[in-house]
C-alpha cells in the first residue's frame, strides 16, 4: 500500500526512510552549526585575551579607555548574534531548563529533608 502524489506513489517504508533520513541530515546541519559556534568562541577567547594581555603591558592603566576593548566589544556583539542564530531564545531559560532546574531543586530538598 502507498501515496499516490502527482501520479507517483510512494511506499510508506521508503518515505518512512526519508524521513530518518532527512532527520539525520537536520541534527547533522545542526551538529556542524553548533561546533562552527564554539570554534567562534573559542577563537573570540584566544584573540580577546592576546590583546588584553598586550594592552595591559604595554600602555598606563590610567590611559584606558572603553575603545582599548572595542574590539572584545564588537565581536561579542557578533558572537552574540552567532548564539542567537545557533540555540535561539531557548539559550538560557528554555521550558526544557526550567523543568530540569525543577527536578534538580526537588532532589535536592529530598536530600536535605532524608539526612
Amino acid at each position: 500500500m502507498g501515496i499516490i502524489y502527482s501520479g507517483l506513489t510512494y511506499n510508506y517504508k521508503e518515505m518512512k526512510d526519508y524521513t530518518e533520513q532527512d532527520k539525520y541530515l537536520q541534527a547533522k546541519k545542526r551538529v556542524q552549526k553548533i561546533k562552527g559556534f564554539y570554534a567562534h568562541l573559542f577563537w573570540y577567547v584566544v584573540v580577546n585575551a592576546f590583546i588584553a594581555f598586550f594592552i595591559f603591558k604595554n600602555s598606563d592603566l590610567e590611559n584606558l579607555t572603553i575603545w582599548s576593548f572595542s574590539t572584545a566589544i564588537f565581536w561579542g556583539i557578533g558572537l552574540a548574534f552567532h548564539a542567537y542564530g545557533v540555540f535561539g531564545k531557548q539559550f538560557l531559560f528554555s521550558k526544557d531548563w526550567e523543568e530540569r532546574k525543577i527536578k534538580e531543586f526537588m532532589e535536592e530538598d529530598k536530600r536535605e529533608y532524608w539526612k
